[in-house]
């Protein structure tokens, strides 16, 4: 998920947690799609988490997403990284392209 980000950069995500399979009201039907707190921390260890969130809300996105949803909501900050590890990923990139 920060990969795409630029150190400071802000990751904003909403997605469903596992209690959306309750609900059958959109979103992803297999388990392995949904989010939840543990999942999201574990996702976003070099980042500083500024709001993780789990709710429930009425939406109304058209006929795939209507209905009462467990929704999980994030806003992240990815750290900066250190000179060391710039360096470091420079030189293992190549290595994955």
């Amino acid at each position: 998920m920060l990969l795409a980000l630029k150190p400071g950069g802000v990751l904003i995500l909403q997605g469903y947690t596992p209690k959306q399979l309750e609900y059958k009201t959109g979103g992803p039907s297999q388990i392995e799609n949904l989010y939840t707190e543990r999942v999201i921390k574990s996702l976003l260890k070099n980042a500083k988490i500024e709001v993780l969130k789990s709710y429930e809300a009425e939406l109304s996105e058209g006929k795939a997403h209507s209905g009462k949803s467990a929704l999980i909501g994030v806003v992240a900050i990815k750290k900066p990284v250190s000179m060391w590890q710039f360096a470091l990923s420079a030189i293992m990139m190549p290595m994955f392209s």
